[in-house]
């Protein structure tokens, strides 16, 4: 990535909890779990919705799963790969992303097909 733009300091997404973000026309959102961090487009392969239903809302109640709450599709944090729900073996679109200062980065010119 040459040009990046931050989404947010690491400490704004405790471990276990997920945070929604808007770059441009984009929806994508990050994922922290066990001192990692995984972005991926906030859309459902299924319908191709977003996934929360109240912001920031990703993960399942357990937080071990990011969960779709229009269909109840899950969800693997660490690969995206949907292991139950209507989409089973399709998985999340990721997002290319460092860490750098102390800050989660993304493309700045994020583009999504």
């Amino acid at each position: 990535m040459t040009d990046k733009i931050a989404l947010c300091q690491l400490d704004e997404i405790e471990d276990g909890s997920a945070k929604g973000f808007e770059i441009g026309d984009q929806a994508i959102f990050a994922v922290h779990k066990n001192g990692e961090y995984f972005v991926y487009q906030n859309k459902c392969p299924h319908l191709q919705i977003e996934l929360e239903w109240m912001p920031d809302q990703f993960l399942d109640t357990d937080g071990a799963l990011i969960h779709c709450s229009t269909h109840g599709a899950l969800f693997l944090i660490d690969s995206g790969e949907c292991i139950a729900g209507p989409c089973l073996g399709e998985k999340l679109t990721v997002i290319t992303h460092t860490v750098e200062n102390n800050a989660l980065l993304v493309a700045a010119d994020l583009a999504i097909d």
